[in-house]
């Protein structure tokens, strides 16, 4: 299934972590350039070109719902989302099932880094829902990955824990089309009170 237009990409944002190493502060609620981080996220995501976008909550989900101006996303809750970003990821593929998109584009809330120059580079990588795609800084995979929807249903076999996709990816690193984007953006994660100094 082939869909023309910005449908062709969803833009799918995992934000449901708790900040476990940042004493508990959900990272969606963190503040940059003074919103909520999971806006910029969002702004990133329809800048370089991606539709629908799909929101994953779970850490303070109705604080993110009340604080964070969303409209226009579909927010997706995951119950699970204390067992890492695997069960995120599975969460906001199986949303995607029924929006007609062919691919989709994940974006990490916690990269502010990262924004719509890179996203767009990842995105016009995408040529049919076979497609595999990843940033990369210096030679070295990173996010945000495309995914096509063929590979859905693996992706979410193989996502559990705290490790995504990447025993997916590994499995089909020959598949991969990897997108240089380290003149346009940075890959740090807001992880530790130290990452604090990347926001604004």
């Amino acid at each position: 299934m082939t869909n023309t237009g910005t449908n062709q990409v969803a833009g799918l944002l995992l934000a449901a972590g708790g900040g476990r190493r940042l004493g508990g502060r959900a990272k969606a609620l963190l503040t940059h350039q003074g919103r909520p981080l999971v806006e910029h996220a969002v702004r990133m995501l329809r800048e370089g070109g991606c539709g629908p976008v799909h929101v994953v909550l779970g850490a303070a989900a109705d604080d993110v719902r009340a604080r964070a101006r969303l409209d226009g996303c579909v927010l997706v809750d995951n119950p699970a989302w204390e067992e890492g970003m695997g069960s995120s990821l599975r969460a906001g593929l199986d949303s995607l099932k029924d929006a007609g998109s062919s691919a989709a584009l994940v974006l990490l809330v916690d990269q502010p880094g990262i924004g719509a120059a890179a996203v767009a580079r990842v995105r016009a990588a995408y040529h049919s829902p076979a497609s595999l795609a990843a940033a990369a800084y210096d030679g070295e995979r990173g996010h945000p990955v495309l995914f096509g929807r063929d590979h859905w249903a693996g992706i979410a076999a193989s996502a559990h824990g705290d490790r995504g996709a990447r025993a997916y990816l590994k499995e089909h690193a020959a598949d991969i089309r990897l997108i240089e984007c380290g003149d346009a953006a940075e890959a740090y994660d807001i992880d530790t009170p130290a990452d604090l100094r990347h926001l604004e």
